[in-house]
């Protein structure tokens, strides 16, 4: 059966579940954490997600597991038949991996652990988060996916890739991404009401204590 490795607190972890859950494949999840040296036997970089397929292969990184479940387990699909349309979707994937999330996470460690970060480094946060917002705002219809009728990838990718923006906009740039993309707000609503967003949001808060406690350890 195939493995997931990760925690439940983990944005990117959670991308890739929602993905199995969706197309409905067995999976066992095995909890470990990146300072855990069982991650590094099947993560070279010792980054959370990694997977290890039904073959026994071992795969680490976000995007490249999305790739293989669409592959492997091609019964229900998340990526458009089209080709142009799958350009489309990956490109929503990758700006709001490069312009929504990695610069929002730059600011996470003020967020978790205190303090306010430098107004130089937030105005570069903000700037980099505007192009993404304004990426959106072209590529994305929200209607009510991203891409149209029908839920993709970059649906996925994007409701837990929201979580740093949401809660540094927050915390230290006073900006809610929510109002700064046209149909953002609605499609939040829907995409957190399906049952498998209820299930993967539980996990999360189950895992939070743990996830903080063993954060605040390390300081």
């Amino acid at each position: 059966m195939l493995i997931l490795h990760g925690f439940s607190f983990s944005n990117y972890y959670n991308i890739v579940k929602h993905a199995l859950l969706y197309k409905g494949v067995a999976f066992e999840e095995n909890k470990v954490y990146p300072d855990m040296a069982e991650l590094l036997a099947v993560s070279p970089a010792g980054k959370v997600p990694a997977m290890t397929t039904e073959d026994g292969v071992n795969l680490s990184e976000s995007t490249v597991l999305l790739d293989y479940i669409e592959d492997a387990y091609s019964e229900v699909l998340l990526y458009p038949a089209n080709a142009s349309e799958r350009g489309h979707v990956r490109q929503m994937i990758k700006l709001t991996e490069l312009y929504i999330e990695l610069p929002a996470r730059r600011l996470l460690p003020f967020a978790l652990g205190g303090g306010e970060p430098p107004e130089a480094l937030k105005e570069e946060v903000r700037n980099t988060l505007q192009r993404g917002v304004d990426g959106l705002n072209a590529l994305a219809t929200f209607t009510p996916y991203m891409n149209g009728e029908t839920l993709t990838l970059a649906d996925i990718y994007l409701r837990y890739a929201l979580a740093i923006p949401r809660l540094v906009g927050k915390a230290h740039l006073d900006w809610d991404i929510l109002a700064s993309i046209d149909g953002l707000a609605a499609w939040d609503e829907l995409m957190a009401s399906t049952d498998i967003a209820e299930r993967i949001d539980a996990d999360q808060k189950a895992n939070a204590p743990e996830f903080m406690a063993r954060l605040a350890a390390k300081r």
